[in-house]
This record gives structure tokens, sequence and C-alpha cells, in this order.
């Protein structure tokens, strides 16, 4: 018999968030998640998927995957430290370093991981954490498992942060100082006024810390938004996912040889997880290989981004203050953004609707992800399903 005050806990607060359309329906994908993807038999243009350039489809990196799980099997077998460091990991490990223009990187399972792993494994209770306010969960739950004093600053609010630095530093409480921030924020798509962050932590002699989950791949010719800004020198800590724009699976931290040292000695989810598995790794590498020898992929998400976005706005959504792919169309009121999202499917466009927690409450937006994959008839589809469904929901 299972525990009454559990299923009493699960039934009230389950049927409380359907209440109030915070549910999430998780909607199984029949097939591959490309540019079109079929969930119930329905065919539907996908403007949900993280697949910037297209490669988790791409039949390079499927061929390379094959190739790897005939030479070096499915699973890497061990932990990295024991012997799950496989030639393999530390080519991608090499060219992760090439890619970010750092001195070394660390690859791990996931990029959740790598802001379990790498703040945890520098920072601790002596210490203080300036963090930006609409920062990743990873990043709010690394800092948690690090046990370092949280100092939030508003979002993006370099004066809010500069006068929580000088505060943070002239105390005397810390050991170290770091700030943290998304290099791409994923929910609103603007982008970390990075020169000012580094600016101020030279300042104060903090240390710097970008998140670049929606950055890799998309800005700075790939390279992501440090890159951007020509700041590769200047950040200490520079993390990502391989599963977005790279299109597989895992993350990375790159910078300094001996941070990269410290960390595999030192960060749990490297020392205690199974490496990750040979097809993701060559796929990965391979991956890269492709985003540093041309633009080409870029170049093809940008135009769709450009051509998405004005056609929203042409229409009178409001889109925010987006300045990458991510493209939100904000709604506000969390129930009315679900209907929406579901007249859209209903229409054959699959836009997933987000809502608090992931988004402040009265924020509802449906998000859509213009890739380097979609064609212009994909995107003129769903188009024209936003412009039928928000003038008969009375969005516009």
């Amino acid at each position: 018999m299972t525990s009454k005050t559990l299923d009493q806990f699960l039934h009230e607060n389950l049927e409380d968030l359907k209440t109030k359309g915070l549910y999430n329906e998780i909607d199984p994908v029949e097939g591959a998640n490309g540019p079109m993807i079929t969930i119930g038999g329905k065919e539907l243009v996908n403007l949900s998927s993280n697949n910037y350039l297209g490669l988790a489809t791409d039949q390079r990196l499927k061929e390379a995957a094959k190739e790897a799980v005939n030479k070096y099997g499915v699973g890497a077998g061990a932990v990295r430290t024991i012997n799950g460091t496989l030639e393999i990991h530390v080519e991608l490990e090499k060219k992760i370093a090439e890619f970010k223009g750092t001195e070394a990187a660390i690859a791990y399972q996931s990029g959740f991981n790598c802001n379990m792993a790498a703040i945890s494994a520098v920072m601790d209770k002596h210490d203080a954490i300036l963090s930006d306010e609409l920062n990743h969960a990873s990043i709010i739950d690394g800092c948690r498992l690090s046990k370092a004093k949280i100092i939030r600053f508003n979002h993006s609010d370099m004066d809010d942060l500069r006068a929580k630095a000088k505060e943070a530093k002239e105390s005397g409480q810390y050991n170290k100082i770091m700030v943290i921030t998304d290099g791409v924020f994923s929910m609103d798509g603007d982008v970390a006024k990075l020169p000012e962050i580094v600016e101020i932590a030279e300042e104060f002699d903090i240390m710097t810390y970008v998140d670049d989950a929606h950055g890799s791949g998309v800005l700075g010719k790939g390279a992501g938004t440090v890159k951007h800004f020509g700041l590769s020198d200047k950040v200490d800590f520079q993390i990502g996912t391989l599963s977005k724009a790279i299109g597989v699976v895992g993350g990375y931290v790159a910078g300094k040889q001996a941070l990269i040292d410290w960390l595999k000695v030192r960060s749990r989810p490297f020392l205690f997880s199974t490496a990750l598995t040979p097809a993701d790794v060559v796929a990965t590498t391979k991956s890269l290989e492709l985003i540093m020898a041309s633009t080409e992929l870029q170049d093809k998400m940008w135009e769709n981004s450009r051509y998405l976005k004005d056609e929203l706005q042409k229409l009178g959504f409001d889109i925010g203050h987006s300045e990458t792919p991510i493209t939100p169309v904000i709604i506000g009121d969390e129930s009315a953004t679900q209907k929406f999202s579901k007249r859209l499917n209903e229409e054959g466009v699959y836009a997933k609707s987000i809502v608090f927690p992931t988004v402040p409450q009265g924020t509802g937006r449906v998000r859509n992800m213009p890739t380097a994959a979609h064609t212009k008839e994909m995107l003129d589809h769903a188009i024209k399903a936003y412009e039928k469904v928000g003038k008969e929901l009375g969005i516009i």
C-alpha cells in the first residue's frame, strides 16, 4: 500500500495545476524531431525544438554515430575517471576548446550537469554569487548546491549589478565572488550585456561565468555569445550544451587548462556518472567540424528567423525584444496562452505554450524556434495559422 500522505499531496497539487492552466501535457513525437513532426498521427510544422541548425537529423552526423557504435559499442562502460574516457572523448574536448577559443574544455552528460558540476566545484559557503534574476533553472540549482551566498541582480541591469558587486566586495565577507549570466536568455531571446559585465568584474576582481546554451552555434559565427563580443580571453567559465544548435546531447565547460584540470578531479557529475556514449561523442565532434567549416546553416537560420519575426510583428503580435531566433509571442494570461497553443496545433502548427513557473506569472507566451531546416512554405503555413487563431481569440 502506498502512502496516503503522498497520494493526497499529488492529487491536490496536480488538480491545482490543471485548474490554473499550469499543467504541462507531454506530446510524444512519432519519428524524428525535424522541421515537420508527427504527433498523434498528425503532421505539424515544428516550431518548438531547439534544433537551431537542423543538425539533430543531419545524415552526416547519423553516419558518424553508426560508425562509432560499430567501433566502440553503445556505451562508454564506466565513469571518466576509471576507464570510461575513450580516445574519442579526448578528441571531442580538444575540438570544443578549439571551437570556443579556450585552452581546454571538459564534456559532461548534459548542459544541466555542467552547472551542477562547475559552480559547486569552485564556490562554497564562504563565497558569493551575483546571479541574473532570469538565469536558467540549472544555474539556480547549481548556485544552491554550492551553498554560496546568492545575490540576485535585476535582469541585465548593469547599475544594479555594479552596486551589488561593490557592496559584496567591500563587505569583506567573501573569499571569492562570481557573476553568472546566461549568454542568451531562453524565454525572451535577449542577449546578456557581456562587455559591461566583464568591465564590472574586472573592476572588482570578480570571476565571470557565462552559460551559452542558446548562444553556441547561433552567435559569434557559431562560437557563441562570448566570441560574438570578442571576449574569449576575458571570461573565466564558458558553459554550453551540445544538444541544441550542436544537435546531439551533453554539455561542456571551456576555460583555462587549470580550471579544466580542477573540474576533472572535483566536479561530481564527472566523477560519479558514466561517460557520454560513443555515438554521441563522435556525432558531436562531427557537428562542431561542420559548424566551424561554414556559416551556411547559421545564415539560413537567421534568414528564417528574421522572416518569421517580421511577419508576426506585421500581424500585430507582441514578440518582445528578442535578438536571437527565439521568438516569443507574448499572450499574458496562462489559460489563454494554453488555448492559443492548442488552437495552433489544430491548425497544423506545433508551438508550445510556456507558462509559470518557467516564466513569471502573467507573462505566458507561445515560443517559436525557427531553424535552418524550415522552408519558407512551412513558415508561411505557421504565419497563416497565427493570423487565423490570433483574430479568432482576439489577440490581434
